[in-house]
């Protein structure tokens, strides 16, 4: 595709900007708010489709059309990827494969044994993660030695302990409080049919001996392996007494956090551990709290005509604050948008975060439509920009808490994690039931730049002494190729952009050397036919900023990062905005299939459904406001 021949005149950028606008438009709920589909890989439908056969609460409608879903992710390789036309991951594939079989896939079909076959030859299902190994156990269909000792009495560790629940990250702590329970009374599924996945094994599971294994990383590595042997010999003396009011614990911990209809933390795992707990515990399906947790979870359903799927959580918050952006660039009234986000903010509860920050006031924003115990600083920032740029003084109230919010929320590093303050435990992350690797929340350069775009936004001088170190903490984390690395989003394209923002915002000049270099860097990835890409086995050992194709929503980041840079008249930007109009559908849309986003880096990817329409209409919307201000600065943070 040859860029440099397609029409970028200010009568065809006017075009494709309305149709942009028209589709997102369109997708708008009448309350004033977007939500978009959020999908993940194989893991969570397939869990779903096992939590039914645990509960024995079978639908075999909805089963039939998540079986449709599972069979047409299913990779060449014969398993299932983290992430589309990704390599095979013998996790997803065993979950994938049992649940299939529960649907009642005959092994001997085809499709099932590629994936059987692909499973064995990676090493089995004894090879599987931690997470799948605890999902087999609650099955039959490995012992319960598979499984790293959690004992549960960790609820009555003191915050002194170098264990604590305090600190792993809000994913991490309301999954593992009720697996805790679950792990504790190791009940086994109802599963009515009996379903078992004993060929996809390569040494049987009573033989084996070597489920807590390494590669260990690190000195801790073998510290944690040997006190998990340790607690295996000396878990079964623990008191009762202590074991009961342990459970007592937990169950307060959940529900306190049952968060109505949108479930513990707002994440499926989590969720799902605690209907089983509930039920486990003897609460009949109608108890108020096992009901809403039920509810809960089938509020993440996604099902459309033959296939229906589970999400990992729900975006609405996320979905509706980058759609506003995208409108208000486009010179859309956001009024709606902004009254329905400031609704939201969280002004009463004082979430799991008070733990490091006691004292400090609420006043952030949840990623979901209602998770008070868990708001994050990213939903935060990118939120607080929106209702400052509106300009509605109704909303200098909720811009002023989000504003104390977030600065009592930095970490002494000068950086923010999304969650948490201070959650840099890192010796926690060798723990053998941390196999993901993904147990903390500690700063990063993406969310950090947001914190520092908001609050340059809203007046706050690049020498104050909160903006000062998270200046300095940005500037240390830049690669030695002038990228950024993007934790939540792929990756070096995404963390790069966000970081180009805020340093625009905070009046960092674009002949600056950091910025010259990130701005280098983003040229040099540009692909051929104008756009960008990058592969989200970045994460991994795929060089960073590329990928086969461009996709859109990453050809977005690189040229908001480039306008953020100054670059707005340059040939990289005005290819890529022909990239972006030479390829957006006559609805007004854009089709990416790739995954352009990350839950857990190597471990758990996501596709945001809007990203492919809202990140391009805002570069090209800002690229349109630039030409007409002949290249001038980007005014706003985001």
């Amino acid at each position: 595709m040859d860029m440099g021949s397609v029409d970028l005149s200010d009568e065809t950028l006017a075009g494709s900007i309305a149709r942009a606008t028209q589709a997102l438009r369109q997708r708008q709920a009448p309350d004033g708010h977007w939500v978009f589909e959020l999908e993940a890989d194989a893991t969570i439908p397939a869990e779903y489709v096992l939590l039914e056969h645990f509960l024995d609460r079978i639908d075999p409608v909805l089963e039939a059309k998540i079986g449709v879903y599972l069979r047409s992710i299913q990779g060449t390789h014969g398993g299932w990827p983290l992430f589309h036309d990704g390599a095979f991951n013998i996790s997803a594939s065993v979950k994938a494969y049992f649940a299939l079989k529960a649907i009642g896939d005959d092994p001997v079909e085809p499709h099932m044994v590629r994936a059987r076959e692909a499973i064995l030859a990676a090493g089995g299902a004894e090879r599987a993660n931690v997470f799948t190994r605890a999902q087999l156990a609650l099955f039959g269909q490995v012992p319960w030695r598979a499984v790293p000792v959690m004992p549960l009495e960790i609820m009555h560790l003191p915050l002194w302990f170098p264990f604590h629940l305090s600190k792993v990250s809000y994913w991490s702590r309301t999954v593992i409080v009720p697996l805790l329970v679950l792990m504790a009374l190791r009940p086994v599924a109802r599963n009515p049919r009996g379903i078992g996945i004993a060929e996809l094994f390569r040494t049987p599971p009573d033989q084996m001996t070597d489920w807590i294994r390494g590669p260990y990383r690190s000195g801790w590595g073998r510290f944690f392996k040997g006190v998990d042997s340790v607690l295996r010999v000396v878990e079964p003396w623990f008191p009762k007494g202590r074991r009961d009011r342990a459970i007592q614990k937990a169950v307060a911990f959940v529900t306190e956090r049952l968060n109505g209809d949108d479930g513990l933390g707002g994440i499926y795992p989590a969720i799902a551990n605690s209907v089983m707990m509930f039920d486990v515990l003897g609460y009949p399906p109608d108890h108020p709290d096992a009901a809403i947790a039920w509810r809960a979870v089938r509020k993440l359903l996604v099902i459309e005509g033959d296939r229906a799927y589970c999400q990992p959580c729900l975006s609405p918050v996320w979905d509706t604050s980058l759609a506003g952006h995208a409108m208000a660039e486009a010179g859309v009234d956001t009024s709606a948008a902004c009254d329905w986000l400031r609704e939201r903010q969280v002004l009463d509860v004082v979430g799991d975060w008070s733990v490091r920050r006691p004292g400090l006031r609420p006043g952030g924003w949840a990623f979901q439509y209602e998770n008070p115990h868990y708001p994050d600083v990213d939903d935060t920032a990118v939120v607080g920009m929106l209702l400052h740029r509106n300009g509605d003084p109704a909303h200098e109230a909720s811009i002023a808490r989000a504003r104390e919010w977030i600065v009592g929320m930095q970490s002494s590093d000068g950086g923010w994690g999304a969650f948490e303050p201070e959650n840099t435990h890192h010796y926690l992350n060798h723990i053998p039931f941390a196999d993901h690797g993904a147990l903390l929340d500690p700063p990063t350069a993406d969310v950090t730049a947001r914190c520092v775009s908001f609050l340059a936004q809203i007046g706050m001088p690049a020498d104050d002494p909160v903006l000062a170190p998270a200046l300095a903490y940005l500037r240390r984390e830049q690669e030695a190729d002038g990228s950024w690395f993007g934790r939540w989003g792929t990756n070096y394209i995404y963390g790069t952009w966000s970081v180009l923002c805020a340093l625009n915002a905070a009046g960092v000049p674009p002949e600056d050397a950091a910025v010259r270099r990130a701005v280098a860097w983003l040229v040099s990835v540009q692909r051929d036919d104008g756009g960008w890409g990058e592969d989200e086995e970045s994460y991994a050992d795929a060089p960073p900023g590329r990928y086969k194709e461009s996709t859109a929503s990453q050809t977005a980041w690189a040229l908001l990062g480039l306008m953020a840079a100054g670059q707005g008249a340059s040939s990289a930007v005005e290819r890529g905005v022909a990239y972006l109009a030479a390829t957006q559908g006559g609805d007004g849309e854009w089709t990416e299939l790739p995954y352009t986003a990350v839950g857990f880096p190597r471990v758990f990817y996501l596709r945001y459904h809007g990203y492919r329409l809202y990140f391009p209409l805002l570069a090209m919307a800002r690229f349109r406001n630039l030409r007409r201000g002949n290249g001038g600065q980007v005014e706003v943070g985001f």
